[in-house]
């Protein structure tokens, strides 16, 4: 008698894991959105980071375990240099204190690799398309702005969980790096490269 109710005990504890592994494991397609934190690196213009950003992406699994699908994100960030004396070519000059700004809005198709199926799935990702940026230098009297377009890239490394039975939402997190070509010769900006992380829902 004990042995057929472990039996049976048994028996429910693998119906109910597999009743919520099969949530995930028949859903081809996924969205996930949410809050990112992005820095900039290897320029002089703006070396910061910051949580002023978000994104949505989502996609179809074509084959269990290997998805294609879209995404748009954008972040901002910002460099405060204190007052100083900048003088110009005409051999005037302005002391003023200065906000640098580097806006970016990339967009294009996302790949997803997935390696687990059920409620983890850790999963490596690349994004390619294209990025709108806007660089921008706040002064006391003026404000001077360059928008350019870039082709962009972004590896990542993530995980996607789903916690709650019988439902399709969990949660998601990742870790990226991303260049795009934009240049400005007026920042000597030769490409933009960032290094982040995101905190999301899935669906």
């Amino acid at each position: 008698m004990k042995k057929f109710i472990y039996i049976l005990s048994a028996a429910a504890a693998l119906m109910v894991f597999a009743g919520t592994a099969n949530a995930q494991m028949g859903k081809r397609e996924y969205i996930n959105a949410g809050w990112q934190f992005n820095g900039t690196v290897g320029n002089s213009f703006v070396e910061t980071a910051s949580g002023y950003g978000a994104y949505i992406e989502g996609g179809y699994y074509i084959t269990p375990m290997f998805a294609i699908g879209g995404f748009a994100s954008f972040n901002t960030n910002n460099d405060y240099i204190p007052k100083q004396t900048y003088t110009f070519k005409d051999q005037s000059a302005l002391t003023t204190d200065v906000d640098r700004s580097i806006y970016q809005v990339p967009f294009g198709l996302t790949m997803r690799t997935r390696f687990l199926r059920g409620p983890l799935q850790p999963y490596l990702g690349t994004k390619i398309g294209a990025e709108f940026s806007t660089q921008s230098t706040y002064m006391s009297t003026f404000v001077n702005r360059h928008d350019n377009w870039g082709f962009y890239m972004s590896p990542e490394v993530g995980l996607a969980y789903f916690p709650f039975e019988k439902t399709d939402v969990g949660f998601q997190f990742a870790v990226y790096y991303s260049f795009c070509t934009n240049k400005n010769s007026s920042y000597d900006l030769k490409g933009i490269k960032n290094l982040g992380f995101k905190l999301g829902v899935a669906f």
